[in-house]
């Protein structure tokens, strides 16, 4: 569904995008994760044809963005940052509108605005006027705007930013049922770390404009961060022992070791050692941006990040 080049996107003196070569294929979840400003945001925007590249290549679908860019258009759907909807115009109508320029005929159109407009919550709103709506009742019918059209290929940029827990729960099952039910190809950007590590089956990390890692969720945490097994003894020297015995590292009445199976080895650990208390902490995806990256993208979503919004 999608392969890239040596992607290239300069802004001036700033390459915002620096060789990029990605390959997603039918029916993948892929999560594209790094701090802000790393390029994901432009990456997306070449591969919808909002913007052009300074070099490389890409297709998407199987149609070049450069050269055959309706043809990309009819098989996406975007979801962008921003509100999509105008502030004057019906949330339901502009659903059908947004259908019909799809090709949608009327009666198709309606159906499925009533769809969306049931599954994302809409329904007390639909009618109302757009510049009526909350912030996160218009981030709602952003999202059903580019699923009117049920696209073979969809992409998402930061959807859930703004959304209250609940409806941030709910648009993921709609992803999640959309792809099970209809084939659907998904990339998307995101600070939610837990929606990347629960939705995607790969996870692509980018900074400073380049893939620094590329592979699922379990893997990248086991390679580059592992499980951290915590023992604890009864004193030092006892932990001492310990350490010497089984490696890792010693913290007073504690040895620290780095697995990629933590469970097992704390198991088998508890009966060569006897350690008073044993801990296995599993290593999140933040783990891993940090290891990589030297920085928290938790943090990095905080400084910018805007408040919630009322859902």
């Amino acid at each position: 569904m999608i392969e890239t080049r040596e992607l290239t996107k300069h802004f001036k003196e700033v390459r915002a995008v620096d060789g990029v070569d990605l390959s997603v294929a039918r029916g993948e979840l892929v999560a594209l994760l790094g701090p802000n400003g790393a390029g994901k945001s432009t990456t997306l925007r070449m591969l919808t044809t909002l913007i052009p590249p300074t070099s490389g290549h890409a297709e998407v679908a199987g149609f070049d963005v450069v050269r055959q860019q309706r043809e990309v258009r009819l098989r996406i759907g975007y979801i962008g940052q921003g509100n999509g909807a105008g502030h004057s115009q019906r949330g339901r109508d502009e659903l059908i509108s947004q259908g019909r320029a799809y090709g949608m005929r009327v009666p198709a159109a309606r159906a499925r605005a009533d769809e969306l407009i049931a599954s994302l919550g809409l329904g007390e709103v639909a009618n109302r006027a757009v510049s009526t709506l909350s912030g996160g009742q218009r981030r709602r019918l952003d999202i059903a705007m580019g699923l009117i059209h049920a696209p073979e290929l969809l992409f998402l940029d930061e959807p859930s930013t703004g959304l209250d827990p609940q409806n941030r729960a709910n648009l993921q099952e709609h992803i999640v049922r959309l792809r099970a039910e209809h084939g659907t190809t998904i990339v998307l950007t995101t600070h939610y770390l837990e929606e990347a590590d629960s939705m995607a089956e790969r996870v692509v990390v980018i900074d400073h404009g380049r893939i620094i890692a590329d592979d699922t969720p379990q893997r990248l945490k086991a390679t580059h961060v592992g499980d951290r097994v915590i023992l604890g003894f009864a004193s030092a020297h006892e932990a001492g022992e310990a350490a010497r015995t089984a490696g890792g590292e010693q913290r007073g009445a504690e040895v620290r070791i780095t697995s990629d199976d933590g469970p097992r080895l704390a198991a088998r650990l508890a009966g060569s050692l006897a350690p008073v208390s044993i801990e296995v902490i599993r290593p999140t995806l933040d783990d891993v941006f940090l290891t990589l990256t030297g920085r928290s993208l938790r943090e990095d979503a905080t400084t910018l990040e805007p408040a919630l919004v009322e859902a």
